[in-house]
């Protein structure tokens, strides 16, 4: 595997710190550096006006700044949802989405290239497994849309290669103009708990008061069951948001679908969620991609009212979107309305997830088939 060089996003503040006094830099160079990243998001060592050319010449050679290099840029026919395929220099391919609100922008962030979970109707998991991603491309990848939303006005078509859909990008809809970043999924290519140090040093990146800031609790990240990581990750203490994807509530089916869970069963996996809210009392997500005929049927909808009861959790239900390598169909209407009225019934909260970014490739499950159709 290629060995790549550190990138200024992999530093952490203390290693930055450290590395600027061995150059016999001044102290208050690392605490500049760290607002041009992380507040006033530069994208060159050029722009960092208030460091001195000898250093930014420094810094360009030693650390270069990030390492991601948009190939593919696919804009939705709606245009509320984008999604940007990235290059790394050892050729590693991830994608990033931003998917627009009425009342906010939600940017979908890879935590591997690839993934080795393997689940039956994820287009990540049909591809494979690449590499884990450092923090500083996790990072990078929300800091791209944030730079984005950023500069964005009125006038001004995005640069870049949109493929197909050049068109429906010169009316990129008007309401990103001038927004943010205003929530952080980490539910896009990978297990971001297979790359557990990354992830929490991404977490930690996000929310330094510092830095950029970013409010933990409008952070989610997302897992198919790794038990011993959760029963960790509740011990963090952090604020954000768990998100567990379940898809079925019986074993057989649910191993046949997520092969994660041969390893860590029902049995085991609900009492490390039931844990995890007692502990932080936060509320947690089930993920369900209802597939017609599979998984929403009345059987798996008590038998996951009977796992969620008096848990402090919400269901999100997902129409199955549609992968090269899975024959399955969402679900009709008819049987999403049965399957809710089921959980209502028992007093499970629950919601229907708004679909975005179909046609791009873009929505839950999908990512990698960018890189199919980019090929």
């Amino acid at each position: 595997m290629t060995k790549l060089q550190t990138s200024l996003y992999d530093l952490k503040f203390d290693e930055l710190q450290s590395a600027l006094r061995g150059w016999g830099e001044a102290a208050f160079r690392a605490k500049q550096i760290w607002e041009w990243l992380y507040v006033r998001l530069a994208d060159s060592y050029e722009a960092m006006t208030s460091l001195p050319k000898p250093l930014r010449d420094r810094l360009a050679v030693e650390y270069p700044l990030g390492r991601l290099t948009p190939k593919v840029d696919w804009l939705s026919s709606d245009g509320w949802t984008r999604k940007i395929l990235f290059t790394l220099p050892d050729q590693a391919q991830i994608e990033t989405v931003l998917m627009e609100y009425d009342t906010r922008n939600t940017v979908c962030v890879s935590a591997q290239a690839g993934c080795a979970m393997g689940c039956t109707f994820c287009a990540t998991g049909q591809g494979g497994f690449q590499r884990n991603l450092s923090a500083g491309e996790i990072v990078e990848q929300v800091l791209f849309f944030e730079r984005e939303l950023r500069r964005a006005d009125g006038g001004n078509e995005r640069q870049g290669d949109r493929g197909k859909n050049q068109q429906s990008a010169i009316n990129y809809h008007q309401s990103v103009m001038g927004h943010r970043v205003t929530n952080i999924v980490l539910m896009g290519m990978g297990e971001p708990f297979a790359n557990y140090h990354q992830l929490i040093d991404t977490l930690h990146r996000l929310s330094d008061p510092i830095g950029y800031h970013f409010g933990a609790r409008r952070i989610t990240v997302s897992t198919v069951g790794l038990v011993p990581m959760i029963e960790r990750f509740t011990q963090e203490h952090l604020q954000v948001n768990l998100a567990v994807s379940l898809h079925a509530a019986t074993n057989d089916l649910r191993a046949s679908m997520l092969p994660i869970n041969k390893r860590y069963p029902l049995e085991i996996l609900i009492p490390a969620c039931r844990a995890y809210a007692s502990a932080t009392h936060r509320r947690l997500s089930f993920e369900w991609a209802l597939i017609d005929n599979v998984n929403d049927t009345p059987e798996q909808a008590r038998a996951l009212a009977n796992l969620a009861q008096g848990l402090l959790c919400h269901v999100n239900l997902i129409p199955l979107n549609p992968t090269y390598g899975y024959a399955g169909a969402a679900s009709s209407r008819e049987r999403i309305a049965a399957f809710r009225t089921i959980l209502d019934d028992q007093h499970i909260p629950n919601s229907l997830r708004v679909r975005r970014g179909i046609d791009i490739h873009a929505g839950c499950g999908q990512l990698k088939q960018a890189l199919n159709a980019a090929a």
